[in-house]
């Protein structure tokens, strides 16, 4: 055995370590510097996420608790909690399902549409523009490619993700 092939063997446990401890640090400081960006309108990251979802063309008639949780990657229980506050702000509204009428669809309000393009919308662009100052088109392609290739294979390790639903994304 050579000594580079040593050398790569006791190196990449260490960089898997520093790889995820940096993504650890980024996810904490997302939360806090995203909550921050957004103190004026008293939004969370995590009601961030769900109001952008809520903004996507496929969700504009409104979305199913499960769906949406599902697009998400975090658990209806978790998910309930944002939803009520969302709704306790009208920011959202839980509707009828037109094709089934027991179940219920969340979508944006007039005032959640509103705060979403005329307020948040400028101030996320601006967030993004600080947060990723020095990264070329081309490092965010890359940077994109990389954390969608992680992301396929969390939810490979994720008991919870049904196997058919693991190969369809």
């Amino acid at each position: 055995m050579s000594d580079k092939t040593d050398h790569s063997r006791e190196l990449a446990p260490r960089l898997a370590n520093r790889l995820f401890f940096r993504l650890y640090q980024c996810a904490n400081m997302l939360h806090k510097t995203g909550t921050r960006a957004l103190d004026g309108y008293h939004v969370t990251t995590q009601q961030w996420a769900v109001l952008g979802a809520l903004t996507r063309p496929a969700f504009e008639g409104g979305v199913a608790v499960g769906d949406l949780a599902a697009f998400l990657l975090v658990s209806r229980q978790n998910l309930t909690g944002v939803l009520t506050r969302l709704e306790a702000m009208d920011y959202i509204e839980r509707a009828v399902d037109a094709n089934d009428n027991r179940s219920r669809l969340i979508r944006l309000t007039a005032k959640g549409h509103s705060l979403w393009d005329e307020n948040m919308r400028p101030v996320i662009s601006d967030f993004y523009d600080e947060a990723l100052r020095g990264f070329s088109t081309e490092d965010r392609i890359h940077m994109i490619h990389y954390l969608d290739k992680m992301l396929r294979n969390f939810k490979e390790l994720d008991p919870e993700v049904p196997v058919e639903r693991r190969a369809a994304e």
